[in-house]
């Protein structure tokens, strides 16, 4: 995977695209890390709401399309998986900053903005007028090499 973090869109290559392997073997890791003090509604919304941004940059991290025996389309699910963590926003906005200190780590985050405004343009505006270490970071997302995210989210547990 190659990536300049904050804004690149990075291009995932043929030895990193392998829907034969486990996710515990794929070379590509995949977590999302959620403040765990959010109410359900607001965690889960980060979630998707990030995981549909991975997926418009990534598409190669979405398998085919499946079908059942009665011929039924679904559609591509992410073959790399992807882990759900808690953790507080301290540490949620600490990871985003050493994640992004890292090469080939694709990062997509929901700053509290983005869930407190209701219209787009209004967010976009809200965050330009913000300095980045004055963001709280409801979530971030992370893509990258299985070592180095493994590293920067090891001790952190599932989202209950």
């Amino acid at each position: 995977m190659t990536a300049q973090n904050d804004a690149a869109v990075p291009q995932l290559s043929q030895e990193e695209v392998r829907t034969d392997l486990s996710t515990r073997e794929a070379r590509l890791k995949w977590v999302i890390v959620v403040d765990e003090q959010l109410p359900a509604g607001r965690a889960v919304n980060a979630a998707a709401c990030m995981a549909a941004a991975v997926g418009k940059a990534l598409p190669d991290l979405l398998g085919g399309h499946g079908h059942d025996a009665s011929g039924h389309v679904h559609p591509g699910l992410p073959w790399a998986g992807c882990s759900v963590l808690a953790a507080d926003a301290a540490t949620v906005h600490a990871l985003r900053e050493k994640a992004a200190a890292k090469a080939g780590i694709f990062i997509v985050d929901m700053p509290e903005p983005a869930q407190s405004s209701r219209v787009y343009d209004e967010y976009l505006d809200r965050l330009a007028g913000t300095k980045h270490e004055d963001l709280t970071y409801h979530a971030v997302s992370l893509v990258g090499p299985r070592n180095q995210v493994s590293k920067l989210v090891g001790k952190l547990s599932l989202l209950l």
